[in-house]
């Protein structure tokens, strides 16, 4: 079963269970892979489909971000609940001694030195972890530290 076939499923349970804000996420998850079959003209392998509710993951962290910031506690419940339910559709993220390891991996891989290697180091250390959901922004400071 793909994961697109099992979003599908899971929308039909969460509407009998009447399940409205799992509803509401599942439907903005095959909105967003219908959208990505629409452009790239054929049906998604499991690996894109990943990736495009990775994208969704990602923009409900940065949305949790900033309706911290803008104060509005009932945006940020709403978003967290909508992460939960997207983050059950991809695989676990690395664990900090994995992405330390990709990062050591990549430092030595590029023979870095500075601060000045960033790009290619984090440009190796994504490809060691790619198809886990890496946040970039965890990574580049991983490197930023270890070229320090």
């Amino acid at each position: 079963m793909t994961l697109t076939e099992r979003i599908a499923g899971d929308i039909a349970a969460a509407m009998r269970a009447k399940d409205q804000a799992r509803l509401s996420a599942l439907r903005l998850a095959k909105a967003a892979l219908m959208n990505r079959e629409i452009e790239r003209g054929r049906p998604l392998q499991d690996d894109e489909a990943e990736q495009v509710i990775g994208s969704l993951i990602k923009q409900r962290r940065d949305s949790i971000e900033q309706f911290t910031r803008g104060g509005r506690q009932d945006l940020v419940e709403k978003e967290k609940a909508e992460l939960a339910i997207l983050e059950a559709y991809v695989p676990p993220p690395p664990a900090p001694a994995e992405l330390e390891e990709a990062v050591n991996a990549a430092v030595a891989e590029t023979g870095a030195t500075s601060v000045k290697d960033l790009g290619r180091v984090m440009k190796a250390a994504m490809t060691k972890l790619v198809g886990r959901p890496v946040d970039g922004r965890v990574v580049n400071e991983l490197v930023r530290r270890r070229l320090s």
